[in-house]
């Protein structure tokens, strides 16, 4: 035997007779085994009783809430899909002289560009509402399920002027959502948000918030004269991607069609906007049936009013739609009923009339050659009811007449100051009248250009001079007297008095539209 295993067998005996002294010290000092440990510890538990759940009373109101938005969610979303679309880029058809193939590389295949969008089922067949540009232009639409099915959509029709749309699966037995008068919908109420936010990662999410406003326009969305804006404004969290899908209550009604943001990085910032369910529905119902949307117009350019609107015509509220222009101008239904420029709309067949979008909805669905009774204010007080026979809207070409713009600004020079208004004015130029940005102001009569305004005037931020390096307001009236030179816009503020409301009849050069005309109503100092 070596040495070394000697050695091993020695500390081998030393810890066993270690094992065997500390198991007789352990039983001398009746230290408890495992076993014995985990029997003494039950049995001191079943002497101490947990101690009972005690109730937050204040917290009941936001457990009954959380449990109903759980119930909204579950209920909502089997109807809400995911929509993916598709717009292919169409290959080059250049034709290459024989021989010149290997010099240039012309793509042969299409180029795909694909868009996330959210929509939500209206009927148990398969028609689904969403917004138009989540579908506009696309080849292909697929829509996937809650449940993972997946379909190749029809697009139904689509309304570019209100940011709705139409698609159709080929599947029935769809679970549908219900519908709300968002007409009803009151600012502060809870609101659930749900959609598939930034790409496949994040389908059906849901988001909560309030109604945060009623009646938004956002201008950067306008595209055409005829365009709806009435947009219930949510703090609920909406990003790219949620656009199509549904805006619901807290009893699972859908109020809305998510449709825009307001942002300077283009996700979420706090401003989220739906389109009113009540517009989408009388849009849909339209493209369900013919795919395309018929409107009735009473050929008026109208505007929000203002207080000296109101003070003019001696209104108890700041209330109704100013007309500013009339289209086609020899041929619009309003002025061949006697409605005049500067007239405040109040009601259409006894409805009050408190906003733009009210008037145009309140129209714009009418079927043309109908009659609607038109009340309306004038200055002074004078209140008139007109029959207007309603006429359609002319078509997309029509909507707007392109004036050619030239980059140079006309150079004119200073006037003296109308302290009545704080502007300084000066006629068009016989050069000015040949320019083609122009033609238009020439086509009306003339009028003075706006040179510039005093800071402190009443003129201030609602008239437009060149000093922005852009075209001038044209002045074109002056209280319905016609201002073709200083003489007659000095004769037309004659009568004016410290502190009365002064109407102006404008034309305002905004491109792409050109020039467009305008109501202006400023308190003289």
């Amino acid at each position: 035997m070596s040495v070394r295993t000697r050695d091993w067998l020695k500390f081998g005996a030393l810890v066993a007779m270690a094992f065997v002294f500390g198991l007789a010290f352990a039983s001398a000092l009746d230290l408890p085994t495992r076993g014995n440990a985990a029997e003494r510890s039950a049995e001191i538990l079943q002497g101490v009783s947990a101690p009972p759940m005690r109730a937050i009373p204040a917290a009941g109101p936001a457990a009954d809430l959380g449990a109903a938005f759980t119930a909204v969610a579950e209920h909502v979303k089997p109807a809400v899909v995911f929509v993916k679309s598709e717009r292919r880029e169409r290959p080059s058809a250049r034709r290459l002289p024989p021989g010149f193939e290997d010099f240039f590389q012309i793509p042969r295949r299409s180029q795909v560009e694909q868009g996330t969008g959210s929509g939500f089922i209206v009927s148990p067949d398969g028609y689904i509402l969403t917004n138009n540009h989540v579908v506009q232009g696309a080849d292909r639409v697929t829509v996937r399920l809650l449940d993972n099915h997946e379909y190749i959509a029809r697009i139904v029709g689509t309304d570019p002027s209100t940011d709705v749309a139409v698609i159709k699966i080929p599947a029935t037995g769809l679970t549908t959502v219900n519908f709300a008068n968002s007409d009803s919908t009151r600012i502060g109420e809870w609101v659930l948000a749900i959609g598939n936010p930034l790409g496949e990662a994040f389908t059906f999410t849901v988001t909560a918030g309030i109604v945060s406003a009623k009646g938004r326009l956002l201008a950067g969305l306008q595209q055409s004269r005829y365009s709806i804006q009435d947009f219930i404004q949510t703090d609920a969290a909406i990003n790219p991607g949620n656009s199509g899908g549904p805006l619901v209550n807290v009893r699972g009604q859908v109020i809305g069609i998510n449709a825009a943001i307001a942002s300077e990085n283009g996700y979420y910032q706090g401003y989220g906007f739906a389109i009113p369910i009540n517009l989408a529905r009388t849009v849909m119902t339209q493209l369900i049936a013919t795919g395309h949307v018929e409107r009735a117009v009473m050929g008026i350019q109208i505007r929000p009013i203002t207080p000296e609107d109101a003070e003019l015509m001696k209104l108890p509220d700041i209330r109704g739609v100013v007309v500013q222009d009339f289209t086609p101008a020899d041929n619009s239904p309003a002025r061949r009923a006697g409605i005049l420029e500067g007239d405040v709309i109040l009601a259409v067949d006894g409805d009050p009339i408190e906003s733009v979008s009210q008037l145009q909805q309140k129209v714009g669905f009418r079927k043309a050659g109908e009659a609607v009774q038109v009340t309306l204010a004038r200055a002074g007080g004078e209140r008139k009811t007109l029959t207007v026979r309603l006429a359609a809207a002319p078509g997309p070409e029509a909507d707007s007449e392109a004036v050619a713009a030239d980059d140079a600004t006309p150079k004119r020079g200073l006037a003296p100051k109308e302290e009545t208004l704080g502007i300084s004015v000066e006629p068009l130029s016989q050069e000015d009248a040949r320019e083609p940005s122009l033609r238009a102001v020439a086509r009306a009569g003339g009028g003075l250009a706006v040179t510039s305004i005093s800071p402190d005037g009443p003129a201030y931020q609602k008239l437009v001079d060149a000093s922005g390096g852009g075209y001038p307001d044209i002045i074109l009236k002056v209280n319905g007297q016609a201002t073709r030179t200083r003489a007659e816009f000095r004769a037309a503020l004659a009568t004016v008095k410290s502190n009365d409301i002064v109407t102006l009849t404008v034309l305002t050069y905004g491109a792409p539209d050109g020039w467009a005309q305008r109501v202006v109503r400023l308190r003289s100092r």
